[in-house]
């Protein structure tokens, strides 16, 4: 059967990953570029740069902002894939994108990301027209009457927080629909207690219904989504994941390029498996979410058991 094809943003400059976190703790520019050629040649569509912090490093703001304008010219010296801004914060991508050289990049920039709880939203739409890029939009925050934004538990919530961000977009950074990405959120699916993948799936579907937004994009941080699992299911569960979300519509992922990240064929095993965990997933009348995610953990383990460790 045919395999959608799901187009990649390279996820491996974070430091989340050891050659990423020793590349930032040299400041080894040498050792970006290799992450970048790498993806490049494995036909990564963009590459993410995250040199923000994670458990395992601490990354002040003052460190990421002094490093960028060493670390932008650099990938940009080895290839022409376009640049993933990849922070929550303004500076962060006026300052990348200062150092950012258009001419020397196949396609646009990409900001990611937006949402309704950015302190310098405005600011950050205005960078996206200044510098033509697309952008990723968060569709799992609402925006709040009295500005801000809070996590959304219905599809219906992450519906209007997606028209709302088009409408921002398309007026305020005179962006087409084609430069817009939805990101719907992704969480592990074994920890899942709040039925936040199957809102996921179904704002995808309630988008993608809309006439008026044909030509969106949709992406999702796929490395999420088998976080806890054990290693040897791991890729297998989220190229299985990649196949049902396809079916709704997504189109793009942020993705570990070196998994090979493609959708199994939609007659594969574990994609039924997956799928039936996920239908489990979902609240029945007067249950609460945490009952339906907690059967969908069992299902899940389940699904995990022949590869435990």
């Amino acid at each position: 059967m045919s395999v959608k094809t799901i187009k990649i943003i390279g996820d491996q400059i974070n430091n989340a990953y050891a050659r990423a976190r020793r590349a930032f703790e040299a400041r080894d520019v040498a050792g970006y570029q290799q992450l970048a050629l790498m993806q490049a040649e494995k036909g990564a569509d963009s590459i993410d740069l995250n040199i923000d912090g994670t458990q395992r490093i601490s990354v002040r703001v003052e460190e990421m902002l002094e490093f960028l304008p060493k670390v932008v010219p650099a990938i940009q010296a080895v290839t022409d894939v376009p640049i993933c801004f990849d922070n929550p914060g303004y500076e962060y991508h006026r300052v990348g994108l200062k150092a950012f050289d258009r001419a020397k990049s196949r396609a646009k920039p990409i900001m990611n990301s937006i949402a309704a709880s950015r302190t310098q939203l405005p600011e950050m739409i205005q960078l996206v027209k200044d510098y033509d890029m697309r952008c990723v939009v968060m569709a799992s925050e609402k925006f709040l009457p009295e500005g801000g934004g809070a996590q959304a538990f219905l599809p219906e919530e992450c519906y209007q927080t997606v028209k709302q961000f088009v409408d921002m977009l398309v007026t305020k950074a005179d962006r087409k629909i084609d430069d817009i990405i939805v990101d719907p959120g992704l969480a592990p699916v074994g920890a899942d207690t709040y039925g936040l993948v199957n809102i996921g799936l179904d704002t995808m579907q309630l988008v993608s219904s809309d006439p008026h937004l044909k030509g969106i994009h949709f992406s999702v941080g796929l490395t999420n989504f088998a976080w806890g699992t054990p290693k040897g299911i791991r890729d297998k569960l989220e190229h299985a994941y990649l196949t049902i979300g396809s079916e709704v519509g997504l189109d793009m992922a942020l993705a570990r390029i070196e998994s090979d990240p493609k959708p199994l064929p939609a007659d594969d095993p574990l994609v039924a498996e997956l799928r039936a965990a996920l239908q489990a997933g979902r609240r029945a009348e007067g249950e609460s979410a945490e009952d339906a995610g907690f059967r969908q953990a069992e299902k899940i383990m389940e699904i995990c058991a022949p590869y435990a460790e």
